[in-house]
């Protein structure tokens, strides 16, 4: 049997919500989760507010294989990302020594002072492991199952890229293509008949409009060559059979 590995991503912060910020971190999770199997099942967005992240960690971390989280761990009063994560494994929220000597090197070799606010950055729960910030030298965490990252585009990804070597990859997920000349309200049935006839598959429907007129493309997902390709044939005959008798 393919082995189905899951995860979901949290992504915190009130200037999300409010549109202040454009989230590019979603996307990118998505390729990279896609590309090594694991399939990415939810995305929440939640705001800066410790109990509404805590509650969202729990339900997720309790479904999935993997969560990954952006936002919120940086040094200012409303970056309550490693208390809430804290919370919610019920641990306390501490400066961790490695994470803290890693800053206070960091700021030295600079200059800048080692200010409380900056400490901030090395706070996270008792026992975290930490994930690598090439780009500003402030770390993630991962505490069980959930890895806390930044919200920058550029140093999340550079934390990604760290903490993908250490995931469990599932088997990667297959696809192809049919273009279909049809609109979904014509295939729409036939189309639900061969999905229940092949349940190993998931089958998609996506309307597109173009030059005056609607089509579909359709797009069939298996885990295995032999699954996909049965299904393909299924659809591919069904589009035939609508273009050769389209009334």
């Amino acid at each position: 049997m393919p082995e189905i590995v899951t995860a979901a991503m949290l992504v915190i912060g009130d200037e999300i919500l409010s549109g202040r910020t454009k989230d590019k971190n979603i996307g990118h999770l998505a390729d990279i989760m896609t590309a090594i199997g694991i399939d990415l099942k939810e995305v929440r967005i939640v705001p800066d507010e410790e109990d509404e992240i805590v509650a969202a960690v729990n339900a997720v971390r309790a479904r999935y294989t993997y969560v990954f989280t952006t936002g919120g761990i940086g040094p200012t009063h409303d970056d309550i990302t490693a208390d809430s994560i804290s919370k919610a494994f019920g641990l306390p929220c501490e400066y961790d020594a490695k994470a803290y000597a890693l800053l206070e090197a960091s700021y030295a070799a600079r200059g800048i002072e080692y200010t409380e606010a900056r400490k901030r950055m090395a706070r996270m729960p008792r026992g975290a492991d930490l994930i690598d910030n090439p780009v500003s030298v402030a770390p993630g965490f991962r505490i069980g199952n959930v890895h806390v990252m930044a919200g920058v585009p550029s140093i999340f990804q550079a934390m990604l890229d760290n903490v993908v070597p250490t995931l469990k990859a599932g088997t990667r997920m297959l696809s192809a293509t049919v273009h279909c000349p049809f609109g979904e309200g014509l295939i729409g049935g036939p189309l639900g008949d061969i999905q229940k006839a092949h349940p190993d598959t998931i089958i998609g429907s996506y309307p597109k409009y173009g030059d005056g007129k609607f089509w579909t493309e359709l797009v069939v997902r298996a885990r295995s060559q032999d699954a996909l390709d049965a299904a393909r044939a299924d659809v591919e005959a069904m589009v035939a059979g609508f273009a050769s008798n389209p009334g």
